[in-house]
């Protein structure tokens, strides 16, 4: 007996000897080097797929080492903010130690390829031309119904509502209006005038490729309208579209959302097919004003996308969209079906249905030639109040273009001929509006380093009304080292003036439409500036800034008079000019634990200038900022995503402080959201979270916002009571409050 402890402890010493060992031996190590672009990456995240997951980051040298591995296949995952993330299988042997080398592949903005700088592929990272480039990824961070509304998180840009009722608005670039924006589609200009709003709605989430933006003239390649610049949506490559794809959300409000997509292949021809619905059918009225705060909106768009391949030397592909909208907005209790148009109660009523079609046929060879069209017809019924605007567009487009590279110059030359018909019920309108406008174009890039590169491009367009029209334009890049680009840019833009397609607060509300004179085109001149610089910093983690300053000086710029007569809104030729400049901030932080900070700051001034009196232009802010947030949690398979955004003081349509309650100014105000996604089941995200935390309307800094709204069809007498007259353009921001939203994402490839 006095010997078992001892032989007890003996065994158990033994036996836990030969358990170590055992397990030691059928474990392993996986150690290796990790590359970008052949050099050692630091802060290259590496993780398994197991539970728990097993990661490390690698060295300064790029080196990293997993030890004790148990024997088995692991699939690991190599990520780092500047590269694509890599997926390997590696086998773990018992008692042996795996060492392999990893290149991966760079994934920076400035090594993407854009189209709208000089209406060719070309890298970012290269072009004389400052393209930004927003990919999906950035808007589903606040997940919108249209593109229309996602364009509020990018810098310098801002959605406008126009009408309080029927909440139609435009897009505003760097201060100026939304028909001094070009708006495309693969590079088609099939959306402008009359369509603008809804040429950024109905589009699948799941079908876009990226968004790429330009600040600053584009008229010498794309003619009018591209004063301010143009906003460019490239759909998916029907090589990399998810076979099918789902995205539904809906909101506390009600509002439900839904986006599909799918990919068919049909012998040699790819397809893609994506349709968009979007419902918002409830009366709210949080402000207790008697009218919506949100217009009620019922659409459908269905975009369908041909890509036939050929073994030739030659692709053509062809798309197609159909969108139908009914949106209505106005006096609780108001019914389409027995109020529309009638003097009972008061709403505004919008029918809306368009189709486009556009596609490019492309010659390849030393020489690349190609022949791109689109085409879209438009047709718009609405009522506001009794007042009736029935309008129809029809626009037609066809550009051949040549490029051609000689020595240092990237040459490219073409022409183009636009058709557009117009005609509507106003008073304005007296025939049908149809004309033909051919261009020709023509654009030499000469790179005379690696550091310098110079664009010259001349347009040449005719319009009958106004004969021949020349606008030229310059750019400039300069890279003194590989990470510090500057470009300035020079060029002349101009604009034929479509009232009625442009200006839907010229129909709501009880202001009479004056038009003086007949309205000249408006003719402009333009110069930015542009510094980007990008920095490594020795952790691993990444920032880039980009700086840019513009200054825009107008000869003939029509602006609404809403001053001179409250009861009028005035149109007439310019006596004098106006500036739209600024400059802006835009800085992106990638830190090697997931975190990315994105902030911009734009500060601007855009002034009227008549007999020498300045004066800020209405509806335009002079401060604004963005912020996004967004940070991993990879133990929970978990993302955080903060939005928001903070504007400064603008002028506002008011009947004049002598007998208008209102503020003339709107406040410093701003939105701000939260999300957080669920990323833990396979092909599947799950997301929720809170829009407009502070609740912000413009109902709370104003005692009313529309006026007159107990008497809208001005059957009442004025008094000094209420001597105002009714009016629906008093908005600078939307009037949802805050609201929660839950949805799901699904996509498979």
């Amino acid at each position: 007996m006095k010997h078992l402890l001892p032989i007890t402890t003996i065994k158990y010493v033994v036996l836990s000897l030969f358990f170590v060992l055992q397990t030691h031996a059928q474990t392993g190590n996986f150690t290796g080097e990790v590359f970008l672009e052949g050099m050692p990456m630091q802060g290259v995240e590496i993780y398994t797929d197991t539970t728990p997951k097993i990661g490390t980051i690698t060295s300064n040298e790029g080196r990293f080492m997993f030890k004790n591995l148990k024997e088995g296949t692991y699939t690991f995952y190599f990520t780092h903010i500047m590269a694509v993330t890599k997926q390997k299988n590696i086998r773990i042997e018992a008692n042996q130690t795996k060492n392999i080398r990893i290149d991966l592949l760079s994934d920076t903005k400035l090594n993407e390829v854009v189209v709208s700088a000089s209406l060719k592929p070309v890298k970012r990272v290269d072009t004389p031309i400052a393209v930004e480039v927003y990919a999906p990824t950035f808007f589903k961070k606040n997940p919108t119904p249209s593109v229309f509304d996602a364009l509020e998180q990018v810098n310098g840009v801002r959605p406008q509502l126009n009408c309080g009722l029927c909440n139609t608005g435009d897009i505003h670039i760097n201060g100026l209006e939304g028909p001094y924006t070009f708006v495309l589609i693969d590079g088609m200009p099939i959306v402008s005038g009359l369509s603008t709003v809804y040429g950024l709605s109905g589009i699948p989430n799941a079908l876009i490729e990226r968004v790429e933006v330009v600040k600053g003239p584009a008229s010498s390649l794309y003619g009018s309208e591209a004063v301010a610049g143009l906003i460019n949506i490239i759909t998916k490559k029907n090589s990399n579209a998810p076979s099918l794809s789902i995205d539904s959300y809906s909101t506390s409000w009600n509002e439900r959302n839904l986006d599909l997509g799918s990919k068919f292949q049909l012998r040699e021809t790819t397809i893609l097919l994506g349709v968009n619905y979007y419902n918002f059918s409830e009366e709210i009225d949080k402000n207790n004003d008697g009218y919506t705060d949100l217009a009620l909106q019922h659409r459908i768009s269905v975009f369908n996308k041909w890509n036939f391949n050929r073994a030739s030397k030659k692709a053509f592909s062809v798309a197609g969209r159909y969108f139908y909208e009914d949106r209505s907005g106005g006096q609780l209790g108001w019914n389409s079906d027995t109020d529309r148009g009638q003097e009972t109660i008061y709403g505004e009523s919008i029918y809306t249905a368009r189709g486009e079609l556009f596609g490019i046929y492309e010659f390849k060879g030393k020489e690349n030639l190609d022949l791109s069209f689109s085409a879209n017809l438009h047709d718009q019924n609405s009522y506001y109040g009794t007042t009736l605007y029935d309008a129809q567009q029809y626009i037609g487009f066809v550009q051949f273009k040549w490029q051609r590279n000689y020595k240092k110059h990237d040459l490219l030359t073409g022409f183009a001929t636009r058709y557009t018909y117009y005609n509507d019920n106003t008073p304005a309108t007296t025939q049908a509006d149809e004309t033909i406008i051919p261009s020709i174009f023509f654009q030499d890039e000469i790179e005379f380093s690696k550091k310098h590169k110079l664009l010259l491009g001349v347009r040449q367009d005719y319009d009958k009304r106004h004969g021949a029209i020349f606008t030229p334009r310059l750019a400039y890049r300069f890279a003194p080292r590989k990470n510090d680009i500057f470009r300035f840019n020079l060029g002349s833009g101009f604009r034929v003036v479509n009232l009625f397609t442009e200006e839907h607060a010229a129909l709501s509300g009880s202001r009479e439409v004056v038009v003086l004179e007949d309205l000249n085109p408006e003719r402009s001149w333009s110069a930015n500036f542009n510094y980007l610089m990008k920095r490594y910093l020795p952790s691993g983690a990444f920032f880039n800034i980009e700086l840019s300053s513009w200054y825009t000086h107008f000869s003939n710029k029509i602006v609404p008079d809403y001053d001179t007569d409250s009861s009028l809104i005035i149109y007439q030729n310019s006596n004098g000019y106006a500036l739209s400049r600024g400059v802006s901030l835009q800085s992106d932080f990638q830190f090697t634990n997931g975190l990315q900070l994105n902030l911009g700051v734009t500060l601007q001034e855009v002034l009227n200038v008549e007999n020498e009196q300045k004066e800020q232009q209405i509806l335009t802010e002079k401060f604004s900022t963005n912020l996004t947030a967004s940070y991993p949690i990879r133990a929970l398979n978990l993302n955080i995503d903060y939005t928001g955004s903070l504007y400064g003081p603008m002028r506002l349509p008011t009947f004049g402080s002598s007998i208008d309650a209102r503020p003339e100014y709107a406040p410093y105000w701003g939105t701000h959201n939260i999300q957080l996604t669920y990323k833990g089941i396979d092909h599947l995200e799950i997301y929720g979270g809170v829009k407009n935390l502070l609740d912000w309307t413009p109902a709370k800094d104003a005692p009313f916002v529309i006026s007159r709204g107990n008497d809208p069809f001005e059957q009442l007498p004025k008094t000094p009571e209420n001597p105002l007259d009714f009016d629906t353009t008093y908005v600078y921001t939307s009037m949802q409050g805050i609201r929660g939203f839950f949805g799901i994402r699904y996509k498979l490839f």
